[in-house]
Formats: C-alpha cells, structure tokens, sequence
C-alpha cells in the first residue's frame, strides 16, 4: 500500500541512507524505491491489519515452517521486511507480508535478499496510486526478484489474485483472480486452500 511517488535521480546507495534517515526522524514515514521512483508508503488502517492477520492464522493451517512475516500493525513499523527487488536488486520495497521459512531474516539488514522469499502479498489503499504500485509496479519488480508468488488482495474491486510463474523481463506469466467469498489454493509449499468469505468485512 503506497499513497504517493516521485520520480527520482537517487542511486539506490543514496535512496537507502534517505529511508534510513527518514525512519529515525518521521514515526510513520516509510520509503520505497520502485522503478526509479520514491514512493511514500501509507500508514495502514485497521482494516488492513486485520487482513493480514487472516491471512497470517489461515498460512499456519499449513504445517509447514513457513511464516507469514506481516508489515506494521495500523501503520506502526514493527515487524516490516524489506526487501532488495527488480533486476539485479536495483528496487527496494516493504511489502505489506512476506511468506518465507522461519528465521529467514535473522541478523538481515534493512534490505533482504529474496532468496528464500516464496510469497509477498499486498493489500490496495484507497488512493491513486495504488493501480501502478500495487498492480503493475510491484508485480514486475517482484518477479524479476525470482519470488515464485505475489498475493494481491484487491480491496477495490474485492478481489484475491495470485500471481506465479516469474520471468525476469515479463513479469509472473500466469495469474489466477477470484471474487471475494471463493475458495481458493495456495500452491506448495502451502497448499492449503483458504476460503476468502471473511474478505467481505474488511471492505472500507
């Protein structure tokens, strides 16, 4: 979830020592580098939170040691992940969650690698900016990464798309959307199948 951006000349040396600074300064500021561009990242509203604490309970059904590691709750900055995306880790982005084993960011840095990173997921704002950073932006960027999975819970249109299949270059060649209230899978190493009726109450 972004609310704005700007094109930038920053290389992405100095991009990070800006997020940095504007973490220690600014309580609910939080910066992404995209495609070249700034962007501003919202704070969160309940709502969101509470999407991705579904998510979260639904991805522990699985068994698996795999974790959902979830952003900041109602736009607080603990326990958010950031990670190095776009080819050859030129991006920097905080997803609102990231799927991946447990201790995967132990002793890591502001910025991770993807290596081990097996899903992100997003949650749209109300804003718009939200159909370029969430819809086209951060799909390609998370695919040049090599991230086999990218979770968009569309609250515009209450929608859940799961992207796969990552090509660097393209894009995940494969999508799959379903309505709000549909079952749908999450593929290995999940596999489990999440039934989205509760989506309907997080709308708004």
């Amino acid at each position: 979830m972004t609310v704005m951006t700007h094109a930038s000349p920053l290389t992405v040396e100095e991009f990070e020592k800006l997020a940095a600074l504007a973490a220690r300064e600014f309580e609910t500021v939080r910066l992404e580098f995209i495609n070249g561009r700034i962007g501003i990242k919202g704070m969160t509203d309940g709502n969101h939170a509470e999407i991705i604490r579904w998510l979260q309970e639904r991805c522990m059904m699985s068994g698996t040691d795999l974790w959902l590691y979830g952003g900041g709750e109602v736009g607080l900055k603990v326990g958010e992940v950031g990670l190095k995306v776009e080819s050859y880790r030129k991006g920097r982005a905080l997803p609102d969650a990231v799927l991946a084993p447990r201790g995967t960011f132990v002793g890591k840095e502001n910025w991770a690698d993807t290596a081990d990173v097996v899903m992100t997921v997003e949650v749209t704002s109300y804003d718009a900016d939200t159909h370029r950073r969430d819809r086209e932006e951060k799909p390609l960027g998370y695919a040049d990464a090599g991230i086999p999975y990218y979770l968009l819970i569309d609250r515009d249109d209450c929608s859940v798309t799961l992207y796969g299949d990552p090509v660097q270059g393209i894009g995940y060649r494969s999508a799959e959307k379903k309505p709000f209230g549909a079952k749908f899978s999450l593929p290995e190493p999940l596999g489990i199948e999440i039934d989205t009726e509760d989506l309907k109450q997080y709308v708004g």
